[in-house]
């Protein structure tokens, strides 16, 4: 069973994710709150997957995401919006956001986005490809190619995560353990810079690196 919290502002959007989500029969909605409460009921709920409004009046949603990244166990982060986030969607990836959703998605796709989450992917919608892709992109322009210090068998995770697969469908792809690829995924992910999925995926596109990986 996949555990979700949702974070709000508004009753009505909690209460219609509430009811989407819980109608899922491998989904259990284990809190619904505001800003002002998201840390405490994270904390005792204990959730998988963490839908969060990322602007909220009492207390922000990177001010949530921020505080939640340094929970043990935190749970895969979902950035809820209406409106272009622009300038927040860079600072939610780099606070530890698995991905962003717009409050508007279809409700099978809000579920398979949960499930997705869950697993170990990332879920990034179309309105924000444009702006995640040339942030990064203009940041990385003229640094060095830091896949240097991967392994070939990092470089070929690092593929894979970049072409979008979770944890689960690596270890299928490359045969191996899910607690091994779990190990070397965050390999990974800290000689790159402590970055998380979407930043890694950026980078193995730039690396050259997303023309096919298969197993060895």
């Amino acid at each position: 069973m996949i555990r979700v919290a949702v974070v709000d502002d508004e009753q009505l959007v909690r209460s219609g994710l509430n009811l989407i989500l819980g109608a899922a029969s491998d989904i259990e909605v284990v809190a619904c709150c505001d800003g002002a409460e998201a840390v405490d009921r994270v904390r005792n709920g204990r959730p998988d997957v963490l839908l969060l409004d990322i602007r909220m009046p009492e207390v922000d949603g990177l001010t949530v995401l921020r505080r939640v990244a340094a929970l043990p166990s935190a749970p895969a982060v979902a950035m809820l919006t209406t409106f272009d986030a622009g300038e927040y969607v860079g600072d939610a990836l780099r606070a530890g956001a698995a991905g962003l959703l717009m409050k508007n998605t279809a409700p099978e796709q809000l579920v398979q986005a949960v499930r997705v989450l869950a697993s170990g992917g990332r879920i990034l919608a179309p309105e924000a490809t444009g702006v995640v892709i040339e942030g990064y992109l203009s940041a990385a322009r003229g640094a060095p190619d830091s896949t240097v210090a991967l392994t070939d068998r990092e470089r070929q995770v690092l593929a894979l995560v970049g072409a979008g697969l979770s944890n689960r469908e690596i270890a299928r792809e490359l045969r191996l353990s899910h607690g091994t690829v779990k190990d070397h995924v965050s390999s990974v992910l800290c000689k790159l810079g402590g970055v998380n999925r979407v930043q890694a995926a950026v980078i193995a596109d730039r690396a050259g690196l997303l023309g096919g990986v298969g197993p060895v």
